[in-house]
């Protein structure tokens, strides 16, 4: 299978295809990638990949600070990663479509990217200004009964919204319509449910959209009736995951 070699943007979060992702671009590493995505012609995509931290920090330090006051902060493409940063990653990707990348007076960037291909990241290079890696794009295969799976799942995840809503004392909207085609179903679902990020990256890697569907079935089950016994729902970021800065 042909592989490609692009700009790579580790994030604590997880990249579905078919999901959009807004981005605020301040590190100078992840604004040079910018300034490199901008040279390609406006009629060509300007893509870069998304991948989930494992082990890592998205934002590198910048000054001293705890543990050690005299720590020196880590400068270069793989600041926060490790000498490896291969290790730090996880090695299913997502590809990224870059909409729109807007370049403010002070330099950092706003972007909007659109998700489009599953990659598996082959290596990864930091001898640039910014990470690139070799990616080999994912099949997408349907599995067994991916069709029934996908009506399943889907009146589970409006029981899931009903509780969800309720839980945090809000109104529901109702009039927005699902969509039908069980690979969608299952990004949609994976993208939208309240999960941590090695769960989400575990629905991304799925080897087929029924064994996404079939996992997804098992965690809104089990996520509806936690929820069912809650007087209220804690805060997502202050329970689930660090706060992303991006």
């Amino acid at each position: 299978m042909t592989t490609v070699r692009l700009p790579l943007f580790p994030l604590n979060s997880v990249l579905f295809p078919g999901l959009v992702l807004p981005l605020n671009v301040f590190e100078e590493r992840y604004r040079a990638m910018m300034r490199e995505l901008l040279k390609t012609p406006e009629e060509e995509p300007r893509r870069f990949a998304v991948v989930a931290i494992r082990d890592g920090h998205e934002v590198a330090p910048s000054a001293p600070g705890m543990p050690d006051p005299t720590a020196v902060p880590e400068r270069g493409p793989a600041a926060g990663f490790g000498p490896d940063p291969a290790k730090a990653l996880h090695k299913v990707a997502c590809i990224a479509d870059a909409a729109t990348i807007r370049e403010r007076a002070d330099g950092t960037f706003e972007v909007l990217a659109t998700g489009t291909t599953r990659v598996r990241v082959l290596s990864v290079d930091a001898s640039g200004p910014f990470l690139t890696a070799e990616l080999e794009p994912l099949p997408e295969e349907p599995g067994d009964e991916a069709g029934a799976l996908a009506e399943g799942v889907l009146r589970s995840f409006r029981q899931y919204q009903k509780r969800l809503a309720g839980a945090r004392e809000r109104s529901l909207a109702t009039g927005a319509e699902l969509p039908d085609e069980p690979g969608v179903v299952s990004y949609l679902v994976a993208a939208a449910m309240m999960l941590d990020t090695p769960t989400k990256q575990r629905l991304l890697q799925a080897p087929d959209t029924a064994s996404r569907l079939r996992d997804e079935l098992r965690l809104l089950r089990t996520e509806t009736a936690i929820i069912r016994t809650l007087p209220s729902l804690p805060a997502f970021d202050l329970t689930r995951g660090p706060t992303s800065f991006n």
